[in-house]
């Protein structure tokens, strides 16, 4: 039980193939999980309107909102009854004449203490449970982030550099690299934007690393041994909008809404061609005085089929709340990643911490 657990976990999460090139549909989906408590709280819907260190991830010309002369930002989450770790931690300050920005972010998710049990049994066929030890499946991100102010006013530009590690113990790692690129646009009380990911292709390289004992049992259990292959992530594209109520001075109410357009064929959302898919989110946040803050959110609205096959329109939901204390925020999102009702939900905690605050226009 233990050798096929080890077995069926590992060769799926590293998707093998005998392809040596292959543009992958779900290739890094790590990185589409989202960052920071308040736009996990509103299903995503961020693009135009994140106005701080996260932007880094979710539109870098955002970062040119920011009104701090450093802010930092770290997050941690918990998936499938805390099995998979997610963090994330980000820095992000402007450069001189403070119509430039640059920030850098970190992600990782991570599976750990694995039961490794290939060498669970013995040459001589007896089991030796000694021979169990644990290892470590994890995905990493590091990106840096540049963004500045254009001479049309209310436009902002940036751009991202992703460089991405993957590794599954001793027996596969990746390295991988791509670009990101994004625009924001202000008028009057509309925000506008527009996030292209992986915009020249994400490439990762896998090289794996099977000992001639390992490669034994793998062939033993009919287990297809992996060839170094390079995979590609194809661009996806994200186009948002937003706008701010103002009731008095007191009383923010903020709708957002985003669609992402994924190019790597059909996938399960709203709206899909064989080609080209359309997946909206959907977010509202209020707060009153720019302190206390209320938010909810809809994504990943799906088409599911169920047993007797009757189809049903399905979706995630999500909540979430934010304080902020002077130049310090704490975002709480109760959310998940899919929309089964049998799946656990998660608790996102982010905090921000700016100096220098300034008051949001």
């Amino acid at each position: 039980m233990y050798l096929r657990y080890t077995l069926v976990f590992l060769l799926s999460f590293l998707f093998l193939s005998d392809v040596n090139a292959q543009v992958r549909k779900y290739s890094n989906e790590f990185l589409a999980i989202g960052v920071g408590g308040r736009a996990l709280g509103m299903g995503n819907a961020n693009v135009s309107l994140v106005d701080d260190v996260t932007a880094g991830y979710w539109n870098p010309a955002g970062l040119t909102r920011i009104g701090d002369d450093f802010q930092i930002s770290v997050m941690h989450a918990e998936y499938f009854a805390s099995i998979a770790k997610y963090d994330y931690g980000a820095i992000a300050a402007p450069l001189k004449g403070k119509d430039k920005f640059l920030s850098f972010s970190f992600i990782r998710l991570g599976v750990d203490d694995i039961p490794n049990t290939l060498e669970l049994i013995e040459p001589d066929g007896t089991i030796n449970y000694d021979n169990i030890k644990s290892f470590s499946v994890a995905d990493y991100a590091f990106i840096t982030s540049y963004a500045q102010k254009t001479k049309i006013k209310g436009l902002s530009i940036g751009g991202s550099f992703k460089l991405i590690y993957r590794t599954a113990g001793s027996f596969a790692t990746a390295w991988g690299f791509g670009l990101d690129a994004g625009i924001t646009y202000e008028i009057k009380k509309f925000r506008l934007g527009l996030m292209a990911r992986d915009v020249t292709g994400t490439f990762n390289a896998w090289s794996f690393s099977f000992t001639e004992r390992e490669q034994q049992v793998l062939h033993q259990t009919n287990n297809i041994i992996p060839e170094n292959s390079l995979e590609v992530t194809v661009p996806r594209f994200i186009a948002g909008v937003s706008y701010e109520f103002d009731i008095k001075n007191k009383f923010y109410i903020v709708p957002a809404f985003d669609i992402e357009m994924t190019t790597d064929g059909k996938r399960n959302v709203a709206l899909k061609t064989n080609t080209v898919s359309f997946d909206p989110k959907f977010g509202l946040e209020l707060n009153y005085l720019e302190i206390v803050y209320l938010r909810g959110g809809v994504n990943n609205i799906q088409k599911l089929t169920d047993e007797s096959g009757k189809s049903r329109t399905s979706f995630q939901p999500n909540v979430g709340v934010g304080i902020r204390i002077k130049t310090f925020d704490i975002n709480y999102a109760y959310t998940r990643m899919t929309t089964e009702k049998n799946t656990l939900f998660t608790h996102a905690v982010s905090l921000n911490l700016g100096i220098n605050r300034k008051k949001n226009k």
